[in-house]
């Protein structure tokens, strides 16, 4: 494995993290605590530090899983998790960034996560009017100097979002997350260069466009209706998925495998610290730690 700086909030984490939406129940199965366990268990003997979760994949229920599977080594993980929203089923949340009832999320989070501090608490895609709250980023710091949050985060809903990425640094924020992959390179104009700017952390999520940039989809493909991915246009699908074929056949080497190519392509910009692509199984965490082979070195936030 290969680790990074995160921008000034100087924790080292690898380049290649786990993201844990699925654990949530949306992306078309549920898992046990065994099936976390597992995953969650192969990441760490693979050198993987970092696991991204927020507190509306399910109500809290992955954040319960990886807190019961870490219990045993909390000191080791880099755990990023996120506010802003309350789940209420499947597909359906009701945003709530007032501060009283973050501080309660907070607290929520901390408990199903079974540890007493997080080490990246972010701001979960919420509206520019939600983060304009002087009040907000001034409870929030007030549970940084208690030391229940290590670092502020901000995880930017649009990737195009530079009135929030310009503003991390005043409201306390040390890193970024944001939808950066091959088939979306928006962030590259504007949220990058600030970010690089004010010495932010980038947390790359979607670094696979949601499975596809795996090369495993097909134009066509139907994915069911507990799958996250069944909500989306059709055409626009199909659409990526041809694009998809054209990258792999145009741009990939031959016998590299796609999908560690497409974490490796995220990682070249000197802005990106780490990705964070979800994983179904040990073989999807094996797969994308098998990334760090393409990952050249001479990056500016390399440890």
């Amino acid at each position: 494995m290969k680790y990074r700086v995160l921008g000034k909030t100087g924790l080292r984490v690898s380049v290649v993290g786990v993201g844990t939406w699925q654990f949530g129940g949306e992306w078309g199965r549920t898992y046990s605590q065994q099936e976390a366990d597992a995953i969650l268990g192969r990441a760490k003997e693979l050198g993987i530090n970092l696991i991204d979760t927020a507190e509306c994949y399910g109500d809290h229920l992955s954040e319960s899983l990886i807190g019961e599977s870490i219990k045993g080594n909390r000191s080791d993980w880099i755990l990023a998790t996120k506010f802003g929203h309350h789940f209420h089923r499947p597909f359906e949340r009701t945003d709530s960034f007032d501060p009283q009832g973050v501080v309660a999320q907070l607290e929520a989070s901390l408990k199903a996560l079974k540890t007493d501090y997080v080490d990246l608490y972010q701001f979960h895609s919420g509206p520019d009017a939600s983060f304009d709250q002087d009040a907000l980023w001034d409870t929030l710091n007030r549970q940084v100097e208690a030391g229940k949050i290590r670092h502020l985060g901000i995880s930017i809903g649009s990737n195009q979002n530079i009135h929030q990425t310009s503003q991390a640094s005043q409201v306390g924020a040390e890193a970024i997350q944001v939808v950066y992959n091959r088939l979306d390179r928006k962030p590259e104009a504007e949220v990058f260069p600030s970010c690089l700017e004010q010495n932010l952390g980038v947390l790359a999520r979607v670094p696979l466009a949601s499975g596809f940039l795996s090369g495993k989809y097909k134009p066509g493909t139907a994915f069911d209706a507990s799958d996250v991915r069944s909500r989306r246009n059709r055409e626009e699908i199909d659409e990526q998925m041809r694009e998809v074929e054209r990258i792999g056949r145009e741009e990939v080497p031959a016998g590299t495998n796609m999908a560690a190519w497409a974490l490796a392509w995220c990682l070249k910009h000197p802005a990106v610290t780490t990705v964070i692509p979800g994983c179904k199984d040990v073989a999807q965490v094996e797969a994308n730690a098998a990334a760090v082979e393409l990952v050249e070195a001479g990056h500016p936030q390399e440890a």
